[in-house]
């Protein structure tokens, strides 16, 4: 996997907690940088620590998939892509961005585990394409953190403007990775 498709992936996983980002800083009647580095880093935290559970989840089944791994990391970054869509059309994160911010490390924990579940299957993607899985997780972790950060500060000055087109976004390089990493395998590209 190259450094570009790293990043991209990385850019792609980061949008679901960029969007509840947004969310959170639009919730903020006066900005809360404490608030929004913690929230920013649970996010950075389980966006790293999923793939990296999925990459020793794919190892454990590398000898079964490896002779079909393209088809296998392009269903999972396809599906992946396609729901972050989906979710960003019919838009059911309305009711997070109806609340008033609160710092409340329960409601943190949920929210970063949800918006990083979609990672445990790039894990095994990474297993798959044997990517570097170190350097992958550290920079899938610092990309999410970065745009989370982001996020806070855009909420609170501009609102949930650009959230749902972060999250489509997100999903089409995901899908179009998934599109590349299948031509690879088939010997098209």
């Amino acid at each position: 996997m190259t450094l570009t498709e790293l990043l991209l992936i990385s850019v792609g996983l980061a949008m679901d907690a960029f969007a509840v980002s947004v969310c959170k800083g639009l919730s903020m009647k006066k900005l809360d940088l404490k608030g929004g580095v913690i929230t920013a880093f649970f996010f950075g935290f389980f966006q790293a620590a999923m793939p990296a559970i999925g990459y020793f989840l794919g190892l454990r089944f590398s000898k079964v998939i490896s002779s079909f791994s393209h088809w296998v990391s392009f269903g999972l970054l396809a599906f992946i892509g396609g729901k972050m869509i989906i979710e960003a059309i019919k838009g059911d994160d309305e009711e997070e961005c109806g609340k008033e911010y609160r710092l409340d490390l329960k409601e943190l924990f949920m929210l970063a585990i949800a918006t990083s579940i979609d990672a445990l299957a790039v894990g095994i993607v990474f297993a798959a394409e044997k990517t570097n899985l170190f350097f992958s997780v550290t920079m899938i972790g610092v990309i999410t953190f970065a745009l989370s950060l982001a996020g806070i500060f855009i909420g609170h000055k501009f609102g949930s403007k650009y959230e749902k087109g972060a999250e489509i976004a997100g999903g089409v390089i995901l899908i179009l990775i998934g599109v590349k990493l299948l031509l690879e395998g088939l010997g098209v590209l």
